[in-house]
């Protein structure tokens, strides 16, 4: 049996699901984001049996990259686990329960209440298999630590959860995907994820999202916490879901720690995304940066809010933040909305916004120089996001998100240079 702290945190989250009804959030001018055509009812858990070989849309999307690590859960169930590390404690979250149940409770749901909300309650009266992490102290991995969650039947709901604890002083990449083929139905993505750094430590880490052009729901939290000295580098990747509706937290939560937010989407046909990130302060002398990217195109909704948040006491904290918006159709709508809550003196805390099109002159000045239209189209589209894509700070990773860039930009083709061409006219 779990430890009873989960069963218990179970129940009080089972109460509030089923005391709530299914969301609709709203924010100023235009944006809306509703779930009245999910079909809730019509989903469930599936459990499948264990793997011995990758299903092929993680190989293809991990490549033959070695690695400390690499798990996958498939629907409701963790069907492949392989850690070639023995340095770490990679295996379901269930297993770890009791396995390490101590290690467990004292990082467990720290940063996830589970009453924010329906589906922050569904994820955490339901989820099953899970992923656990645990880098030791003074640890340091060269190679990656792989998660993946795969969805590849209509009809799913896949209620997630894991929990990153890296020790003191350690070092490491961990990496998340989210992976689909393109469903001929729905299927609904509830997930949690947290990561503790502790004292000293240093964490690249990924989320990469791409579930397909099938009619997938993505409703998720991740929060991040960082203790003191400790760096966590940041860059989630947004490239496909018919509707994401995500909640994206740091914490810097001691002395010296320090974060750096990389994030990029790019959105096609009538998919919804709705980001909402905060970088907290909750002690002084930190520091953070964040940076966002996005591009629209046919008829797709895409909107990013970022928050600045500097609590009383946290004085001596240097931060900024930015979000850059490139619509690519006529039919596409996006936000992109900086803010800041500063609650003490003697800070740095800016931030900056902009939602634009691509440059016709830049697009000439590229033309002259032998481009093609498409061509120049495409090079100023992928140099856009190229500053995202380095910090990844992984070769295959990037190869991937590059691949996927240009493929989204080869569908959209026709409209881009059409929508081009139109305001060029109109100027």
């Amino acid at each position: 049996m779990p430890p009873s702290f989960v069963e218990d945190r179970r129940k009080a989250a089972l109460e509030v699901f089923e005391s709530q009804p299914v969301p609709t959030w709203r924010r100023s001018g235009f944006w809306t984001t509703t779930l009245r055509k999910l079909r809730l009812g019509e989903l469930e858990p599936r459990r499948y049996t264990p793997l011995e070989e990758l299903p092929e849309i993680v190989r293809q999307d991990l490549g033959d990259e070695e690695h400390a690590g690499l798990m996958v859960q498939r629907g409701a169930s963790v069907v492949y686990t392989h850690v070639a590390d023995e340095r770490i404690v990679m295996m379901p979250l269930e297993q770890a329960l009791e396995e390490h149940t101590d290690l467990v409770a004292e990082y467990f749901a720290r940063r996830l209440p589970y009453d924010e909300g329906k589906f922050p309650a569904a994820t955490a009266a339901f989820w099953t298999g899970g992923m656990f992490v645990h880098v030791p102290k003074d640890v340091q991995l060269e190679r990656p630590i792989q998660i993946v969650w795969l969805i590849d039947e209509p009809g799913t709901a896949q209620y997630a959860h894991t929990l990153a604890v890296v020790g003191e002083f350690a070092e490491c990449k961990i990496r998340e995907y989210f992976v689909a083929p393109d469903l001929a139905g729905q299927a609904l993505h509830a997930g949690a994820f947290e990561l503790y750094a502790l004292p000293g430590s240093h964490v690249n880490l990924a989320h990469y999202q791409d579930w397909g052009s099938g009619e997938v729901y993505d409703l998720s939290t991740r929060r991040v916490e960082i203790r003191r000295d400790a760096q966590v580098k940041w860059v989630p990747i947004h490239l496909g879901g018919h509707l994401t509706k995500q909640t994206l937290d740091i914490i810097t939560a001691e002395r010296g720690s320090d974060m750096r937010h990389t994030g990029m989407y790019f959105t096609e046909r009538d998919e919804h995304l709705d980001l909402f990130s905060t970088d907290k302060h909750e002690e002084g002398h930190t520091t953070g940066d964040t940076v966002w990217k996005g591009a629209l195109t046919g008829e797709s909704r895409a909107s990013y809010e970022g928050l600045i948040h500097i609590v009383p006491g946290a004085s001596e904290t240097d931060t900024y933040l930015q979000t850059h918006q490139m619509l690519l159709s006529p039919n596409a709508k996006g936000d992109a909305i900086p803010s800041l809550i500063v609650e003490v003196d003697n800070v740095k805390a800016s931030h900056g916004g902009t939602v634009g099109e691509l440059d016709e002159e830049q697009i000439f000045y590229m033309m002259t120089r032998g481009l093609s239209r498409t061509e120049a189209v495409r090079v100023l589209v992928e140099g856009y996001f190229e500053e995202v894509v380095q910090r990844l700070d992984d070769p295959g990773l990037e190869a991937l998100v590059r691949r996927r860039i240009a493929d989204k930009l080869r569908g959209a083709e026709q409209q881009v240079r059409e929508f081009v061409a139109e305001r060029a006219e109109a100027a």
